[in-house]
């Protein structure tokens, strides 16, 4: 009797975890020397604007693996070849992906999405200049792998800094007419 209360006790524990929606991660905002507008969702991805080469360092210490770039090589202040040699010498895989605000490019919503399916690729630091257009890649991330809805991708992707109409519409249209 006691064994098949303990039994039916556990069965009963494990349907309730199992149907107990997983929680959601929570976006943090951190000052980071190096960095602008770093935004963190937990052991994920982090969205943040410009940084330094010399954040590279310090970017591998937090765990994460891999640094994507949005900035366009002719982008004040991008540094882009100097900045891929610091995230190689760091012992990170670095990804440049040009991706211009004003013109967004569906190419450039492709590479990312290769790049951030890459196997060992996460946790992944995206940047651009001020983090919208990172947080914007990783709302196409959400919706067109993880299969999100676009109404919990805008909340996420909005919290790690999506801040221009224009790009979060131009990601809707994107994830509308690529189907994974």
């Amino acid at each position: 009797m006691r064994a098949h209360l303990l039994i039916t006790a556990g069965m009963f524990a494990a349907s309730w975890i199992a149907l107990t929606p997983a929680r959601a991660q929570e976006v943090t905002k951190e000052n980071v020397d190096g960095i602008v507008n770093f935004h963190r969702l937990e052991t994920t991805v982090a969205c943040s604007g410009a940084i330094k080469p010399e954040a590279l360092p310090n970017i591998k210490k937090m765990g994460f693996v891999s640094v994507i770039n949005l900035r366009e090589p002719t982008e004040p202040g991008a540094n882009v070849l100097e900045e891929g040699v610091a995230a190689k010498a760091a012992g990170l895989r670095y990804y440049s992906i040009p991706f211009n605000a004003n013109s967004p490019d569906p190419a450039a919503a492709d590479k990312f999405l290769e790049a951030i399916t890459t196997k060992d690729t996460e946790p992944a630091f995206i940047h651009c200049a001020g983090g919208g257009r990172a947080a914007t890649m990783w709302f196409i991330k959400r919706v067109a792998v993880d299969h999100w809805d676009a109404d919990r991708a805008v909340k996420e992707a909005t919290e790690l800094g999506m801040n221009s109409a224009k790009l979060k519409q131009f990601a809707i249209d994107y994830v509308q007419t690529h189907k994974r």
